[in-house]
């Protein structure tokens, strides 16, 4: 077994050990802990090991090792703290919280995301301390009429049962349901309507977490729907299907789109080492002089890539690896290639540099912003 597998699987059996300890411990031994609920228990166990292992075996590989480490010390670094706390908060409210990041992609488009992600962090919220049997309710002894919360055996918070509060509670998730619901059927009429996503997209990456939460939301409507206006009718075999429905949620979690969810928080640590990044020294370009991206991501790019085993050294030159040299300059030192190329098969001349301090920049092979296939980093660094 290699080492990053046998690293992994410590890691996963670990977290499935130490959540299943809990589980023990928070609901007392188990005893607030309903034994119809076994099958969600073990699949849950089931998708922290399959997750952990899947995101240790990812921060081991060379690049997302060097973001995650950098990130860490980056976030840590004297005379950064302030600035990060703010950038921590701006992200996680902006980014996570809102999904800015998808509000730019179209306002249809984030309100999907925005639905089922809210709708699925409240029943994951509301679900699994249930099931775990960390939070159970129980009615007060001198009033049926109201119930009182207890968090890992501790009682809390009373509340009537008929009241808006308790309403609001009691049906936490039909709420979260209902938003993913609402959710999962803009981004299908998304995915069926616009010829752009229809183009890329895959059953199994797209409409198959789709279906999975669709599935999931309306089996526990109907669950509900049953016990309060169908006096009970159906609802052993809709428990059974809304459990099937959730266990296979839960063994697919993490080899499906939804690992996504657990490495996005990951990326903020990415934004922090480009912020810190471009306030510091930064790297200039040996073909045109010009800065385009700092120093510190120069050198860990070269070093993560002989990690990787490529090489692209340039030795004895000035240059000294291919990555000191900016995106402008790399696309035209293409187009330059290609010219020459084709001047060679008919009989010409090279295309030589304007100058050797000063070389050329073809502006058929760099755009201006706006005008060609530049990102938002490349157009940042961007000069003609």
């Amino acid at each position: 077994m290699r080492r990053e597998v046998m690293k992994a699987t410590l890691w996963g059996v670990s977290v499935s050990v130490t959540l299943g300890v809990l589980i023990v411990v928070g609901s007392r031994n188990l005893q607030h802990f309903d034994a119809a609920l076994v099958g969600y228990t073990f699949a849950t166990l089931f998708a922290a090991f399959g997750l952990v292992y899947r995101y240790a075996m990812w921060l081991q590989r060379p690049p997302t090792a060097m973001y995650w480490r950098r990130g860490w010390q980056v976030f840590f670094k004297r005379g950064y703290g302030l600035r990060n706390i703010a950038n921590w908060l701006d992200r996680v409210i902006g980014d996570i919280a809102l999904n800015r990041f998808i509000w730019r992609r179209g306002p249809l488009r984030w309100s999907a995301h925005w639905l089922i992600m809210w709708g699925t962090f409240l029943a994951a919220a509301i679900t699994f301390p249930l099931v775990f049997g960390w939070v159970h309710f129980d009615t007060l002894p001198d009033n049926v009429e109201w119930y009182r919360m207890f968090v890992f055996g501790f009682p809390t918070v009373a509340f009537p049962i008929y009241s808006f509060f308790g309403f609001m509670v009691v049906h936490g998730l039909v709420w979260s349901a209902i938003l993913v619901i609402v959710g999962v059927m803009i981004a299908m009429r998304r995915r069926m309507r616009d010829r752009g996503a229809a183009a890329l997209q895959r059953f199994g990456e797209d409409f198959l977490p789709l279906v999975f939460l669709f599935a999931i939301s309306l089996t526990g409507l109907l669950l509900t729907a049953s016990y309060t206006w169908m006096k009970g009718y159906l609802y052993d075999f809709l428990a059974v299907l809304h459990a099937i429905t959730v266990i296979f949620t839960l063994l697919w979690l993490p080899f499906g789109k939804f690992f996504h969810i657990f490495q996005r928080p990951a990326q903020i640590g990415a934004a922090f080492y480009k912020d810190v990044g471009y306030s510091e020294e930064p790297a200039l370009c040996r073909r045109c002089s010009q800065p385009f991206t700092s120093q510190m991501h120069v050198q860990d790019l070269i070093r993560v890539e002989r990690e990787l085993g490529y090489r692209y050294d340039m030795p004895d030159t000035r240059t000294e690896h291919y990555q000191w040299i900016c995106p402008p300059c790399r696309r035209a030192m293409f187009a330059l290639a290609q010219g020459n190329l084709w001047r060679s098969q008919r009989g010409g001349g090279p295309l030589n540099e304007i100058s050797p301090s000063r070389p050329s920049t073809p502006t058929y092979a760099n755009p201006a912003p706006g005008e060609g296939p530049l990102g938002e980093e490349d157009a940042k660094n961007f000069h003609p």
